[in-house]
C-alpha cells in the first residue's frame, strides 16, 4: 500500500517547470503580486474496470502529465476571485463564505466551488478571501477527468491557502463527495487516483474505504491515448447517461436482493454489497444476474409491483432528481457488466502476458458497447482502426458517450502506430487535424496533486 496518513507533497516552485513558472509570471501581471503558491492535481487515464467504482468494486487507473494548476493568493476583502488562462472561461466571484453552489448551470465555477466548499465547510465564517488563477491542459469532456483534477486542484489550494492538512485519502473522500454537488453522482477513482497517483505506477484502487496498491504491469509495451473529439459532458446528460447507469446499477441490487430475500429494509444500495451479503464470487453473481433479472426494458410501474412499493416511493427512495422522468431501465445489462468488468480488473492484476492485457482491455470495450451502452460508433470506429494497426488491445477511458480510448501498443511500433492513427482518424477531417497534437499521444503513469512554493 501507498502510505495512506502521508498529505499531498510540499516541492520548490522552480521544480515546476515552465508551466508552473508561466503560470506565476500571469498571476504577477494580472494581479500585481506574486501568488502565494500553485497547486497541481493531475486527470487520468482507467486503464480497465469503467463504471464500477460506483457499485463499489475497484479500478485501475494512472494519472498522466496534464494537470490543472492553480496560482492563489490570500485577499483581504471576504471574496473569493477566479480567473482562468482560458478567455473561454470568463472570471467568477462568490462570498469567500458561506459556499452556495447553483447546480442548475453547467459552470466551470462550480466545480473550484465544490472543491473549496469541501475545505471551507469545516473552516467556518473564518475562511480565508481568495484569488485564484487556473490553467488547465486536460482536455474537457475527454474521459481524462478534467472536471475532478479541477475540484482537487481547487480543495488543495483552499487547503494550504487556509493552513488545514488533511491526508491523500482524506482529500480524496473530502473530494469525491463534494463533486456530487454539481449534480454528478460519480464514484471515487478520479479524485482517488489525482491525489493517490505515483510517476511510473499504475494504481488498483479500491473504495470503502479508500486505498491504493501499486500495479506493475509486463513491460514492453505502451498505453496511447486517442482523443475521439466526441465531447462527451457528464453533467449535462447526467439523467439519460451518467447519473441514468448509477440508478440502473442501484435497481439492479436492489432486485437481486429483493430475489434472493436478503436486505428487507432496503439498506443495500450497490452491487458490491450485494456480492458481500450474498457471498458469492463473480462469476457466480453473474449467473444470480441471469437467473433473476431480465432482457427487456423495465418501466417503473413493474419496478414497483415487483419491490411491492408504489411508483412514488420508488422514485423518492431508489431514483435521483435527474433520472426520476426516465421511463425505462436495462438492469441485466447493466449488472452483467459491472460484475464481468470487475473480474477483468482482478484478472489484469494477475495478467503475465501484454496479449493477456490487451485482450481483456478490448472484452472490456465490447462489454461497455454492448452491455452499458456508454460507446458511440466514433469511439468504436477508433477501438477497431487502433487494433487494426497493431494495438494489442483498445477501450473507451473514462465515462464514454466520447472522449478517449486507451490503447496498448507494443514499444517497438508506437511511432507507426501513432503515425498510422493520425492518417487514418485525423487527417480525413480539418476539425480533428486541428486539433491532433493535443488529441493523440503516449502517455505514461504520472505523480499525483502537490503544492509547488
Amino acid at each position: 500500500f501507498s502510505n495512506k496518513m502521508a498529505s499531498p507533497p510540499t516541492v520548490s516552485l522552480s521544480s515546476g517547470g515552465p508551466r508552473v513558472a508561466g503560470l506565476v509570471e500571469e498571476f504577477q501581471r494580472r494581479f500585481g503580486s506574486a501568488p502565494a503558491f500553485v497547486a497541481r492535481a493531475p486527470g487520468r487515464v482507467n486503464l480497465i474496470g469503467e463504471h464500477i467504482d460506483y457499485s463499489g468494486y475497484g479500478v485501475l487507473p494512472m494519472a498522466v502529465d496534464q494537470a490543472i494548476l492553480i496560482a492563489a493568493a490570500p485577499r483581504a476583502d471576504r471574496k473569493l476571485h477566479l480567473e482562468n488562462t482560458n478567455a473561454a472561461m470568463t472570471n467568477r466571484e462568490y462570498p469567500a463564505y458561506p459556499v452556495a453552489i447553483d447546480n442548475t448551470k453547467h459552470d466551470w465555477g462550480n466545480y473550484v466551488l465544490c472543491g473549496y466548499k469541501a475545505i471551507v465547510d469545516a473552516v467556518g465564517p473564518d475562511a480565508k478571501g481568495l484569488t485564484m488563477l487556473v490553467d488547465g491542459n486536460v482536455p474537457s469532456g475527454a474521459g481524462l477527468s478534467s472536471s475532478s483534477a479541477l475540484v482537487c486542484c481547487a480543495a488543495l489550494a483552499t487547503a494550504r491557502a487556509n493552513g488545514v492538512e488533511h491526508t491523500k485519502v482524506e482529500f480524496a473522500s473530502l473530494c469525491a463527495k463534494c463533486e456530487q454537488y454539481v449534480g454528478t453522482e460519480g464514484g471515487g477513482m478520479d479524485q482517488s487516483i489525482s491525489f493517490l497517483a505515483e510517476a511510473g505506477t499504475a494504481k488498483f484502487i479500491e473504495f470503502n474505504p479508500i486505498r491504493a496498491t501499486s500495479v506493475t504491469l509486463p513491460e514492453g509495451a505502451s498505453f496511447v491515448i486517442s482523443n475521439s473529439l466526441v465531447e462527451a459532458n457528464k453533467y449535462v446528460t447526467a439523467g439519460s447517461c451518467y447519473n441514468k447507469r448509477v440508478v440502473e446499477c442501484r435497481l439492479a441490487a436492489r432486485l437481486l436482493c429483493h430475489f434472493n430475500g436478503v436486505d428487507k429494509e432496503g439498506k443495500l444500495r450497490t452491487l458490491g454489497q450485494v456480492q458481500a451479503v450474498l457471498g458469492l464470487s463473480l462469476i457466480e453473481m453473474a449467473a444470480q444476474v441471469a437467473r433473476h433479472l431480465h432482457a427487456a426494458e423495465y418501466t417503473q410501474e413493474e419496478l414497483a409491483t415487483t419491490l411491492g412499493i408504489t411508483v412514488q416511493e420508488l422514485q423518492e427512495k431508489w431514483l435521483s432528481p435527474s433520472t426520476i422522468t426516465q421511463t425505462t431501465f436495462l438492469l441485466y445489462q447493466r449488472a452483467l457488466h459491472v460484475y464481468s468488468e470487475s473480474q477483468r480488473v482482478l484478472d489484469f492484476q494477475k495478467a503475465s502476458s501484454l496479449q493477456e492485457l490487451g485482450t481483456l482491455m478490448s472484452e472490456s470495450h465490447a462489454s461497455c458497447h454492448e452491455l452499458f451502452d456508454c460507446s458511440c460508433p466514433e469511439l468504436n470506429q477508433l477501438t477497431e482502426l487502433c487494433r487494426a494497426n497493431g494495438a494489442l488491445g483498445s477501450r473507451l477511458t473514462g465515462a464514454g458517450w466520447g472522449g478517449c480510448v486507451v490503447s496498448l501498443v507494443p514499444t517497438p511500433i508506437v511511432d507507426q502506430f501513432v503515425a498510422a492513427v493520425r492518417r487514418l482518424y485525423y487527417e480525413p477531417e480539418p476539425r480533428r487535424l486541428a486539433q491532433v497534437d493535443a488529441s493523440l499521444f503516449v502517455t505514461q503513469p504520472g505523480a499525483g496533486a502537490a503544492i509547488f512554493e
